[in-house]
C-alpha cells in the first residue's frame, strides 16, 4: 500500500483568518491526503516542530497578514537547521507578485493565491 501524502497545514503570527486554511485542509483531505491542521497562531518553531514530529511531506502555510516576509523566511530557516529541508514548503494568502518571487527564491515551491482553486493545490502537492 503506497503511502499517503502527509501535510502539515499552519496559520502562523497574528493572523485569525482560517477560512481558507480549512477549506484547503478539507480538499487535501478529500483528495487522500493525511492533514495535520496546527490551528490559529503558530510560531514558526511550532510549524516545524510539527512538520517533523509528523513526517510531513509538505508544509501549507496560510498568511494574509502581511508578515510573510518574516514568517515564511524563518520557517525555511528552522527546516534546514533541522535537517528536514526535503519538506515542501506551499504558501497560500494574499502575497504580492514580487515577494512571492523573493519567497520562491528562497525555497518556497509554489504561492496560491486567493481564489487559487484546491484542485490545483492538490495537483501540485501530488507531483
Amino acid at each position: 500500500m503506497e503511502r499517503k501524502i502527509r501535510v502539515v497545514v499552519a496559520k502562523p503570527g497574528l493572523d485569525g483568518h482560517d477560512r481558507g486554511a480549512k477549506i484547503v485542509a478539507r480538499a487535501l483531505r478529500d483528495a487522500g491526503m493525511e492533514v495535520i491542521y496546527t490551528g490559529l497562531h503558530q510560531t514558526p518553531e511550532q510549524i516545524v516542530e510539527t512538520a517533523i514530529q509528523e513526517d510531513a511531506d509538505a508544509v501549507g502555510i496560510s498568511l494574509l497578514s502581511g508578515a510573510h516576509m518574516t514568517l515564511v523566511p524563518r520557517i525555511l530557516d528552522l527546516l534546514r537547521e533541522n535537517g528536514a529541508e526535503d519538506v515542501l514548503v506551499v504558501l497560500g494568502g494574499t502575497i504580492p507578485d514580487d515577494d512571492a518571487a523573493e519567497l520562491k527564491k528562497q525555497g518556497v515551491a509554489a504561492v496560491f493565491g486567493p481564489g487559487a482553486p484546491t484542485s490545483d493545490i492538490v495537483e501540485f502537492l501530488r507531483r
